[in-house]
This record gives C-alpha cells, sequence and structure tokens, in this order.
C-alpha cells in the first residue's frame, strides 16, 4: 500500500499542523483516511467474532461487560446507543452460547448485571489483543504516542462527551486493576 502522508507532501514533516486548514475545503484525505482506518480496526473483529456467528453489536456488548463487570443493562444500553430490542437480541445470543451471564442487581431485583463468563472473557481478551497490535502498530510506524493518539480520539468527541469518556475509560481501568490484584 502507498504511503499516505498528503499533509506532509504540501508542509514538510511538520505535517498538517504546520499549516492551516481551509475552512471552505473539506478534509477529504482525512475524511476518508479515518473511514478506511475504522473499517481496517472493526474488519479485525469483525472477522473473529463471525466464526461464532456474532457481529458488532456483539463485539461491543462484549468489550464493555469485559471493561465493567457488573454493568447493568440500562448502562449498556446509554454507552451503546443502541434500542432496548436490539441489545436485548443480542444478550440473548451471548448468554445462549455461554459468554455472558446475568444476576439480579444486589439492590434492585429488577436490574440485570451482566458479566462475562470464561469463554467470555477468552474471547473478548483475544479480540481487544488484535485490535491492540493494530493500534501499536500504526502508532510505532506514525511515530506518534498514546497520549498524542488520545488528545486526537478526544478531540473528535463532542466536547460534552469528554468528561463522561474519560470517567468511564478510568472504571474499566480501574476495573482491570482490580482483577489483577
Amino acid at each position: 500500500m502507498a504511503d499516505i502522508n498528503f499533509a506532509a507532501e504540501q508542509t514538510g514533516p511538520a505535517g498538517p499542523a504546520a499549516a492551516p486548514a481551509d475552512p471552505a475545503e473539506p478534509a477529504y484525505d482525512l475524511i476518508e483516511l479515518m473511514f478506511f482506518a475504522y473499517r481496517a480496526f472493526t474488519g479485525d473483529a469483525d472477522g473473529m467474532l463471525a466464526r461464532y456467528g456474532f457481529g458488532r453489536a456483539h463485539h461491543r456488548a462484549l468489550h464493555f461487560v469485559a471493561r465493567h463487570p457488573g454493568i447493568t443493562v440500562a448502562e449498556l444500553l446509554d454507552i451503546l446507543k443502541i434500542t432496548k430490542q436490539s441489545l436485548g437480541r443480542v444478550l440473548r445470543e451471548l448468554v445462549e452460547t455461554g459468554y455472558v451471564v446475568q444476576r439480579e442487581g444486589h439492590a434492585d431485583r429488577r436490574q440485570r448485571l451482566l458479566y462475562l463468563t470464561d469463554k467470555g472473557a477468552k474471547l473478548a481478551a483475544e479480540v481487544a489483543q488484535v485490535q491492540t497490535g493494530r493500534l501499536m502498530r500504526a502508532l510505532a510506524d506514525s511515530g506518534e504516542t498514546r497520549e498524542g493518539a488520545c488528545r486526537l480520539f478526544n478531540g473528535i468527541l463532542d466536547p460534552d462527551q469528554r468528561r463522561e469518556v474519560e470517567k468511564l475509560i478510568l472504571r474499566g481501568d480501574g476495573n482491570r486493576r482490580d482483577r489483577h490484584k
């Protein structure tokens, strides 16, 4: 594949930061690279999960249940921004195939708390490792740091979502550390 670095060719080694973008001209190169990068990133997971008859919604559910053991269905709905009906189908399939278990809430028995089984944790970890590998290769190839990539992705978020996303990520990181004590 060709090395695509339009901004560097036009502005020198500093890349797009060296020249202000023309607000009248859409950033087609960045838009298309973002599309193809996302397609490749999700394609890794799609290919792995297709072997189990699962799709992208299953991956997202597995990921967030792995990161937040005991997450409620309501919390997962809020994160994924999908309909209750869609999530219900996905969770039913994950439960029936032995990847997720649902338990009653401690304080409210109507709540459904979601946990991965050992089988679910293994699959979620395998997919995360493949996606991590792709991200780490991209960082190494670009010379960018993990912190720089975080700033970029954070900058793409709507400003009013940034704090909520940061809290969710930190909570997931805390859950991960707690499991490894």
